[in-house]
């Protein structure tokens, strides 16, 4: 078990099965839904929901500017679905009044792959986490259409990117926390333990 404290933005979404998943890959995994708590963690995951009301809860909370301000400051930070989306630096086709943190210069469409009846499962082979393929859930899942020279793309399926990297920014299309594997939170843990190691030089 690490130190390392990660935060999950819990204002909407899977937010309680990423506290397991962070957990059970040596983190200390906490709940942050205001500034004050923001300012406590080394990094943050923003989780699977509904990113409209995810932005518009973060900007009622107070959260959406110190959240910005320390993504740009270089905190990890993961994002699934949702969170992918959130992380995006621009939305192909954006609700009224939904907002993104930024961070990932990648342009994404929700829910490309299909609505909620439309979603399923795959293996995909996410470069950095090793042992085989990942398992994937894909609900209402968005894609990346492209990414900018600064992001990596980590993942693809069916030809769609559905995993980026950039600098400590990690954002995935599917859902790890629902599956048991821990994998790609190890990945992130150990993203934020780095960061932290540095951060204290």
């Amino acid at each position: 078990m690490s130190d390392v404290v990660i935060g999950v933005l819990a204002l909407q979404g899977d937010v309680r099965e990423h506290l397991v998943a962070l957990a059970a890959a040596g983190a200390v995994a906490r709940p942050v839904r205001l500034p004050d708590e923001l300012a406590e963690v080394d990094g943050l995951v923003l989780p699977g929901g509904e990113s409209t009301t995810i932005s518009k809860l973060a900007v009622l909370f107070g959260l959406m500017e110190p959240l910005r301000a320390r993504v740009r400051a270089g905190m990890p930070v993961y994002g699934t679905c949702a969170g992918m989306i959130l992380l995006a630096d621009k939305i192909l086709d954006p609700r009224s009044g939904q907002e993104t943190v930024g961070g990932v210069d990648m342009v994404v469409r929700r829910n490309a792959f299909g609505r909620q009846n439309e979603s399923f499962e795959a293996a995909v082979d996410v470069k950095g986490v090793g042992g085989g393929p990942v398992h994937g859930v894909f609900i209402r899942a968005p894609w990346a259409e492209s990414v900018g020279a600064g992001a990596e793309v980590i993942a693809e399926h069916d030809g769609r990117i559905v995993a980026v990297r950039q600098g400590n920014a990690l954002a995935t299309s599917f859902h790890p926390e629902l599956t048991g594997d821990h994998r790609v939170h190890g990945l992130f843990v150990d993203m934020a333990s780095e960061y932290r190691t540095a951060d204290a030089l």
